[in-house]
């Protein structure tokens, strides 16, 4: 096992890409996700929703954005076993209304921070990291929390040099 692990949430299908609404085989966040992971030699793991959001752009939106008003913290299809061994987690993310998605906190609050180093990082449209870092802080207060870095969407086969320089 490798003392890094990156945890992400991904979502392929319809997605908001560049100023229209675009099919992704694979999600711009596991992109990213697979290039850290490439570059540090980290474990992986990808946070899956049990019940997952709706393949057509405009309906997931709708659903996550419910789930984000309501607080909700949706059921996960797994969580790796422990944490122990890691002491860095990348953890990646969409910016969904200025956060994380709501998987992503389900995620947080099922572990124990202590010892332990994250580096958010998460793709976007135009929104950055919005308020993600903050949220994390106030989840995990005695993890320490790094920059984070994020990366627009539609940009992500190109971001291996700033993924690089920000690992």
């Amino acid at each position: 096992m490798a003392n890094k692990l990156v945890v992400f949430y991904s979502r392929a299908d319809e997605n908001y890409v560049n100023g229209m609404i675009k099919t992704l085989e694979i999600g711009n966040t596991e992109i990213v996700a697979g290039m850290i992971q490439e570059l540090t030699g980290a474990d992986l793991f990808k946070i899956e929703q049990v019940k997952s959001y709706a393949k057509d752009y405009n309906e997931c939106i709708a659903q996550a954005q419910a789930d984000q008003q309501r607080d909700a913290r949706p059921a996960l299809k797994g969580y790796p076993e422990t944490l122990d061994g890691y002491d860095v987690i990348y953890l990646g993310y969409p910016n969904y209304w200025s956060t994380m998605p709501m998987a992503v906190f389900t995620f947080l609050e099922h572990f124990q921070w202590e010892g332990k180093t994250i580096k958010p990082f998460c793709t976007h449209e135009g929104s950055g990291m919005g308020s993600s870092v903050r949220d994390i802080k106030s989840l995990c207060p005695d993890a320490k929390v790094e920059k984070g870095l994020a990366i627009r969407g539609g940009n992500v086969r190109q971001a291996k040099e700033e993924i690089e320089n920000w690992i």
